[in-house]
């Protein structure tokens, strides 16, 4: 199978000089525009107070003191709530990577039918991301699900229910042949239901993003403190002004972008959830898991091609 091009994971590098002057991954690339803005004003602002001495009256920064704190406040907390949807995110996924790896081993221990129904779960998994950045393409899918079932998809709001529902009447057509007891059909059951709570959970964060009103405001407080900044340092730090712009708004700027970006888990930002890996992951193991008994004659196979004895 051709999996496709997904952006590449960011991870900490040991190197601190490393990681803090890289580029791609990091909150810069969104917001170093805005950054340049605020630096160019602060320097025609300075500028001007520098050509006409005095056009700037010295302000008292306690004000601007009170309002940095506040905005720093709102930060960290939008910053917290963003990290919360994210790690949640991550957590409904592994229970789905769980659930799916132990639904495949119970379907080729069980029953006959393992490939088909590793199938099922991969194209779950698959669907299942798709469905969360709002596409509907399958295509992907295809080689996994059987033809009827993928043209059924299309009649269905939720292609990811299609396929749980698949799986639910699979468990119950092996349950009237007699190849499941009903303890089985029980265990199958429970993890299909915790692969449809977990997609519950994706689609509550997906379907619920942070308040309107708490977002603009945070983005409206900084406007108006990185606006007013330089009549308050222009006169106290001549030519050093620019710079403390610089700063504070990389910091401002780059804690709501990285919040931004994290408050979707499954979109396709660079720190978003790498849900290819994960549905990557998924495919590989069901699969492997589903070829159990070729895989064990397989390595059979080869210990006795390796023993010397069996040449005797």
């Amino acid at each position: 199978m051709n999996h496709p091009s997904h952006t590449p994971i960011y991870r900490i590098h040991k190197s601190w000089l490393h990681s803090v002057l890289k580029w791609g991954g990091t909150a810069l690339p969104l917001c170093y525009f805005r950054i340049l803005i605020a630096t160019s004003y602060c320097v025609m602002l300075q500028l001007w107070n520098h050509l006409e001495e005095g056009v700037f009256v010295a302000i008292n920064p306690f004000g601007h003191s009170v309002l940095g704190s506040l905005i720093g406040f709102l930060l960290v907390m939008r910053m917290n709530a963003s990290n919360s949807r994210f790690w949640e995110g991550r957590s409904h996924w592994g229970a789905i990577v769980n659930a799916s790896r132990n639904l495949a081993r119970a379907a080729a221990a069980y029953t006959n039918e393992g490939k088909y129904f590793s199938g099922l779960v991969a194209g779950y998994a698959i669907s299942l991301k798709q469905s969360l950045r709002d596409s509907r393409d399958l295509s992907e899918a295809k080689e996994f699900l059987p033809k009827q079932l993928y043209r059924a998809t299309e009649f269905y709001g939720n292609q990811p229910t299609a396929i749980a529902g698949a799986m639910t009447h699979w468990v119950a057509k092996q349950a009237k042949q007699g190849n499941l007891s009903q303890g089985e059909v029980y265990y199958f059951e429970k993890l299909i239901a915790s692969l449809v709570n977990a997609q519950g959970g994706c689609e509550k964060i997906q379907k619920t993003p942070l308040p309107f009103a708490y977002v603009s405001l945070i983005k409206l407080l900084i406007l108006v403190y990185l606006a007013t900044l330089p009549l308050v340092i222009c006169s106290l730090l001549g030519w050093w002004s620019p710079l403390l712009m610089t700063i504070l708004a990389l910091g401002m700027f780059g804690m709501e972008e990285t919040s931004v970006e994290i408050e979707d888990p499954f979109g396709t930002q660079p720190n978003c959830l790498k849900l290819e890996v994960l549905t990557i992951t998924i495919t590989r193991d069901s699969a492997q898991l589903a070829a159990y008994d070729e895989i064990m004659e397989l390595a059979s196979e080869e210990d006795e091609f390796d023993d010397p004895d069996s040449n005797i």
